[in-house]
């Protein structure tokens, strides 16, 4: 059951963790060590690979990215992009990795440990949770460069913390802490920075254990309600609400609660 394409890779270490008695957690490590896992594009575009087989992979549930405990990602590759013009950005279309990253269907929680800065800010923040350990340090610094976030950081952000604070953020480039960021509404839970990525798994598990299919439907519900209005959010709602009438999984989950027991989700 599943397709399994998972590349060679350079820059990143894929694995999957077994989970009894539901789909396995598909984890995402990056690991460009000797740069603070900078995202470099050879990276980026091994990260979008990955979320592609895992969300490809009937086996997987939940999605786990993670990078080190010194940095999730110190940010960009600066070094990459310091000599480069507006016409060669333009054409060298950096950013459409970024927009098939924000296509993937499957739940993505961020186990976050150190430094999330710029890019690695906004990859963060393409996640759908986000476990951070005590030690994480976020931030979108990219003014102090003479440009702005352009990863969606601006809206991103303001769509989690509102726009004062994403204005401070981003307009002065202020580097906040795990727990600021919590209160700010950023981030799921701080951990302890011993356990960020076991948390993290957890909890992917704890998703991958829930029916596949309104897993999925569910977070396309909650992520609609950033690109339209109340009614238009309702409507998808409801649409996806009918749709999971035609799934085994309703017959199960509702037989199952009737007759008090634990039910035996098929993910179809």
């Amino acid at each position: 059951m599943g397709k399994k394409t998972y590349k060679e890779n350079r820059f990143i270490i894929v694995s999957e963790i077994e989970n009894p008695g539901g789909l396995k957690v598909g984890l995402i490590q990056l690991n460009r060590p000797d740069a603070l896992n900078a995202l470099n594009i050879p990276l980026l575009y091994e990260v979008m690979y990955a979320y592609e087989a895992f969300d490809e992979d009937n086996d997987i549930g939940c999605i786990v990215i993670t990078g080190s405990q010194k940095a999730f990602a110190a940010g960009a590759d600066i070094k990459e992009m310091a000599e480069i013009s507006t016409v060669e950005m333009y054409f060298r279309d950096k950013f459409a990795v970024w927009d098939r990253i924000r296509r993937i269907k499957k739940p993505i929680i961020a186990a976050v440990s150190g430094y999330a800065l710029g890019g690695g800010n906004e990859l963060v923040m393409n996640c759908d949770m986000i476990v951070a350990a005590e030690n994480s340090k976020f931030g979108q610094p990219e003014i102090n460069l003479g440009i702005i976030p352009g990863a969606g950081g601006t809206q991103r952000l303001t769509r989690a913390i509102g726009k004062a604070k994403s204005m401070e953020a981003i307009l002065t480039g202020k580097i906040y802490t795990a727990k600021e960021m919590y209160e700010l509404g950023l981030i799921t839970k701080v951990v302890s920075n011993d356990t960020y990525l076991d948390d993290a798994v957890a909890l992917a598990k704890e998703v991958a254990n829930k029916p596949a299919v309104a897993v999925r439907l569910a977070k396309e519900c909650i992520l609609k309600s950033f690109d339209t209005t109340i009614e238009g959010g309702i409507e998808f709602e409801r649409k996806n609400f009918y749709l999971l009438f035609a799934s085994e999984d309703k017959v199960e989950g509702m037989n199952a609660f009737i007759e008090k027991r634990k039910p035996v989700w098929k993910h179809k």
